[in-house]
This record gives C-alpha cells, structure tokens and sequence, in this order.
C-alpha cells in the first residue's frame, strides 16, 4: 500500500529529506492540490519538479507530466523511484511487454507519476487509455516548447490545448525556466490556462559566474579556460556545427581533456553512450550542439562553455542553466566573434520563416550582441530581457573586472563615413575586414581593384589595430547604429541611430576591454568611466528541490558552506566511492543515489545511528531504508581507520 501523507510538508520531509520548502513551492503546490491550474516560470535549479511531484503524492490517481525528453525518461523515473515515487513512462524505447506492464499499473493505480511525450499525448488511443484510468494532473514540463517564436519550438506541444476539453476538471500545472514575458503569455494563450495562478520566479542563478570575451585563438581560448578553473571537472561546450563539435572534442582530448562529441548525425548506440558516460562518470567534457542538454538533471556540472554565438538569449540563459543545478559554484564562458553574428544573419536570412519570423530571429539576435557587448552587469542585462531588474551581481566578468570605457564618437563616426561611402557602390559588397583595411589604410588586392586608396577615409583610422577596429563594429551593431543588411551577403548598413551618430547629435560611450586585450590601453583613452560594479541552492536532480535544512556545523546557504577538514575531505572521498559503486549496481547515475551536497554534510555530521543519518539533509525514508546501514558502515569504518591513525602518532 501507498505512504498516505497528510500535508505537502510530510511528504517533502519524507519523501525528498527537506525541511522547508523555498520560494513559491508550497503555493504552487497548495493550487495543484487543491484542483487549480498554474503556470510557473522558476529557473533552473528551482525546484520545479517538487511542484508536481508533492501534489501527485497528495491527489487520488496517478499524475501524468508530458515530456519531450524521450531520452531522459528513463533516468527520470530512475531518480523518482529512488525516493519512494511509484514512477513509469510510456515511450517508443520500450519493448511490449514493458508498456503493457506499465499500462497495467496506470489502470489500477500503482503509479505516482506517468511520463508521456506530448506526440503520444495527442493520439487519440493514448486518450482512451488514459481515461480508464484516474488521473489526478497534467504536469507540462518544458512548457516554452509550445512558444512558436521560442528557441525550442516543438509542434505537438500545439495540440496539448486538447487537455481542456479532455479533462476539464483535471488541474494543469505548466513548467519552465525558460520565458520572456511574449512567451509567458503564449503559453497561457495556447495551453488554455487562462485562469491559472501565475508564480514568477527571480530567474537569476547566482551561483553561476558569466564570463564571455571576443574570439580570438577559440579552441586554445576554451582549453586554457577549462585548465584554468575547470580541470577533471564535469562540462557541457556548445558549438553550433556537428563537423565542430568532433574537432573541438578531438582538440581537448589531445590537450588531456576527457571530452566526447555529440550531436544528431551521430548513430543512436553511440549518443547513448555518450549521455550515459557524462551522466554516470566524473569529469566528462561532451561537446554539443543543442540537440545535447534539455532536461540534463546531472547536478555536478561545473561548466557550459559556448565557443560559438547562441541564437537568442532564451537559448543561452537555458543552456547555461545546465551548470551548478547542485547550487555550488559553476562558470558560464563564452568565446564570439562579428564572424558569429554575420553567420547567424545570413541564416536567418536564407531560411524558410515568414518575414515576421525572421524579424523575431533578428530581435533574438540583437539582444544576444547587446549581452556579449554590455559594458554593464552581464546578469543585469539577461533578466532585464526576461523583464526581471536586479542590482549589479558582483559575480560575472564585467563586475569583477569593469570594462573602462572611451569616448568612441570620433572613431564611430570615421567607420560610419567609411560605410555610407562604400554604400554608393552597391553593385560590390564589402564586409568588416576591408572596412578595417581601408580605414587603416592597408593596400590589399581588393582595395587597389576598388581604387579605395581614393577615398577621403583612408587611413584615417591608422591608430587603432584590426582587432580594435573589428571590436568598434561589433559594439555599434549591438548599439544599433550599425545593421546587416538582410540581402543575403550582410553587408554593413548605417541605421538612423548611426545617422544621428555621424550629424554629431550623440555621443558613442564604447568598452575598451578589447583594446586592453590588443596591448594597447591608453593609447586612445579619450574620456574614461566604469562599469557599475551568494550561492543559490539546487534542483536537486530530477526529484530533489527543497530547501535544505540545517546541519551541525553550518545552517543556510548552499553545501559548500560545509568546510571540510583534510580528515573529513578523506572520508568525502571514500563516501563517493562508494556511492559510485551503489550507482553501478543499479544502473543508475551517482548523484541518483546521493549529490554531493549530502555526501559534504555526511562527511562532516559523521552519523553513526539511523536517527543522524535521517536528519541529513536530503535523506528520505526511501534513501534511508536502501542506504542508511551502509552509510553508517563506510562512516564508522572511516573513524575506525582516523581512530587507529591518531593512536600510532601518540
């Protein structure tokens, strides 16, 4: 029989091992519970997941969450079924006999929660087969997939509208950490939640550090920055093309990297392998493309490194979410280059969209230049776009080491001129490298073949370097004064900003990191400024989510508050072990079993009865009953050896 609970802080105390909730959890539990719809906008690493899985618990029947993470089900309902969750999913990866059982189970009620992809859903046997049984709410996780502007657009999610005239009196609850306020309210619009409570959470991360500089060397720029903060530690690098994702994997490897590609053209034994290696082993680099990452529950990944420009901001922001779902200290880095953003206009030029999605690709595009160029708080710049306002974080790059800023008019208005005299001869088109060559007055073959030694900018500009130069453009792109073209070869094109730019009517405040980077601080230095100048706690893997509670030695904050001695750093080490071995044992990854956060605060309490062990935070009934016996074991042996240790130096 089923664990009845009483109330939705029972079951998060003896199901999941916390003692409070945070945020706007219980709210969002308390709607479901009671019958309500809700949309919840939290970030990752949030705690999401416990909004829906406490009122399964709570409600007659059995909680159905759709899903496009096909691939990820299985560790989903490995990681609920380790809690106590009676969990299952239904998916074309299984044989059938395995749906028929877990068919049976739905049925009768032998299940908590039912995992479902929305293509499934929207088939009208699936339909019939739900309604022999009794369910108790429709989770809709990654509900921004239903955005048809969104980053992660997915068809079927369109048809789960059908969920409102199927069963009108089931509560809907939507997920995601991932919405501008457009996409907040087309998920409202298409999902037919319009009477739903609403709970928006702050989307800030900010134990995650945003680090991002201009392209220079971007592979020895990637390998210098994982050995610098990030070796033998779990990673994600993003990459936009499968031929550079395999090079780049290579490259690392070389470099004593323990990397992997994966993308789509890859045969499906061989990405399995690769997710499940990064799920189940320490250090693992995968370099990706999107098609790596959605739904990604592994808590310990310390970095998500993009050497190539995100689409939009969304796709970033859920990207690098992938890093520190744990709470512990994680980087977000990225490498870009104006190659970046000429590539990614002529994409979206060349592709299949209507104008109007096109034009929606392009404000995506903007807004990701204006991120990368910010001289402000990177993670000021990133909620303002989800229409959140913070202070000045003191935790990305351009916080720690403000940008110092120069008086660019003068230089802007010199590459304005050059581009409008240019313009003139539109039977030609000219890209940033020749505009640089002009204005430093560097003889090439083109600018002979043009006669631009003729023109009255050239070599005007001979005092800044190429590289300032190409740093000049990109900055006036994301100021808007600049613009490419959208004929198909990107040219540049002066806007009505840039206009008023060249009339002198304003005034071109630009960074000068990038002349900090070329050697050459000062030498053009006209009127300087700066920049303005915590741990969050994690979504604990699939299941987990709460706030943690306290311990002996620390309460509050995340697990890395817990300071380890040398001693107790060993038996740290020695409880992964043998968590690691737990892990093979059943198939599932490590931090399935336990994350590290529990195993720092075992480490440092050092239980030695089933009552300490239960008062670790993250520490259910379930996970006590599997594994409490055999913590206490590896804790007492561990004391015994530190015992024996501390008699022979007496």
């Amino acid at each position: 029989m089923p664990v009845v609970f009483h109330s939705p802080e029972e079951a998060l105390r003896q199901v999941f091992g916390y003692h409070e909730f945070r945020g706007h959890q219980r709210e969002v539990i308390e709607t479901v519970v009671a019958g309500g719809d809700a949309v919840v906008l939290m970030p990752t690493g949030g705690g999401k997941s416990l909004c829906y899985q406490i009122p399964a618990l709570l409600r007659p029947g059995v909680a159905v969450v759709i899903s496009p993470l096909i691939a990820l089900m299985q560790d989903q309902v490995d990681a609920a079924r380790q809690v106590g969750i009676r969990a299952g999913f239904l998916n074309s990866t299984q044989t059938g006999p395995e749906r028929d059982e877990v068919e049976r189970a739905y049925v009768s009620g032998d299940l908590d929660l039912l995992y479902i992809a929305p293509e499934r859903l929207t088939m009208a046997n699936t339909q019939s087969f739900l309604r022999s049984g009794q369910v108790a709410l429709f989770a809709i996780d990654e509900a921004h997939c239903v955005s048809q502007w969104g980053h992660d657009f997915r068809p079927d999610y369109l048809g789960l509208s059908i969920l409102t005239q199927g069963w009108p009196e089931v509560p809907r609850i939507a997920l995601t950490a991932t919405a501008t306020e457009a996409t907040h309210q087309e998920i409202t619009e298409r999902l037919g939640l319009g009477s739903a409570k609403h709970f928006v959470s702050s989307f800030d991360r900010p134990n995650i550090t945003y680090r991002i500089e201009p392209k220079d060397s971007v592979t020895k720029q990637l390998i210098g920055f994982i050995r610098g903060s990030h070796q033998g530690q779990a990673g994600i690098v993003y990459a936009l093309s499968r031929a550079s994702t395999e090079k780049t994997a290579a490259a690392l490897r070389e470099a004593g990297i323990d990397a992997c590609a994966y993308h789509a053209g890859l045969d499906p034994t061989t990405r399995r392998q690769t997710q499940a290696r990064f799920l189940a082993e320490d250090g693992v680099v995968v370099v990706a493309t999107i098609a790596f990452g959605m739904g990604i529950d592994k808590p310990d990944v310390r970095f998500v490194a993009h050497i190539d420009l995100p689409r939009s901001i969304e796709g970033y922001y859920q990207e690098t979410g992938r890093a520190g779902r744990d709470g512990e200290p994680a980087t977000a880095w990225m490498a870009y280059g104006l190659n970046d953003v000429v590539q990614q206009r002529r994409m979206i030029a060349e592709s299949l969209g209507s104008p109007e999605h096109k034009r929606q690709l392009t404000s995506h595009l903007d807004a990701m230049l204006a991120l990368c160029e910010t001289p402000d708080c990177r993670r000021q710049n990133m909620l303002a776009y989800f229409g959140q306002s913070s202070a000045a974080c003191g935790n990305c790059d351009t916080c720690s080491n403000p940008p110092p800023r120069w008086d660019g008019t003068e230089a802007a208005q010199k590459l304005l001129s050059t581009v409008v005299r240019l313009d003139r001869e539109r039977h030609q088109h000219f890209g940033a490298g020749h505009l640089t060559d002009i204005l430093r007055g560097t003889t090439t073959e083109r600018t002979r073949q043009w006669n631009h030694q003729a023109l009255s900018t050239w070599g005007i500009g001979a005092d800044l370097s190429q590289l300032q130069w190409r740093g000049v453009v990109r900055q006036l792109l994301a100021r808007g004064d600049l613009a490419l073209s959208d004929d198909g070869h990107s040219t540049l094109v002066v806007t009505e900003s840039g206009w008023q730019v060249m009339r002198g009517q304003r005034e071109v405040p630009l960074r000068e990191d990038v002349l900090r980077r070329a050697g050459r601080l000062g030498a053009i230095g006209r009127s300087r400024g700066s920049a303005g100048g915590s741990r969050g706690s994690g979504e604990s893997g699939g299941v987990d989510g709460g706030s943690r509670g306290p311990d002996r030695k620390r309460r509050g904050g995340s697990s890395s508050d817990v300071e380890l001695s040398a001693g107790e750093t060993s038996l740290f080490e020695a409880l992964r072990q043998w968590r690691l071995a737990q892990a093979r044992s059943r198939s599932v990854p490590p931090y399935v079993v336990f994350h590290d956060s529990t195993l720092r605060q075992i480490a440092s309490v050092q239980p030695t009865s089933a009552a300490e062990v239960a008062a670790i935070t993250g520490v259910g009934a379930a996970k006590l009953e599997a594994y409490g016996a055999e913590v206490i074991d590896v804790v007492t042996q561990w004391l015994g050896g530190v015992g024996a240790q501390n008699e022979a130096g007496d």
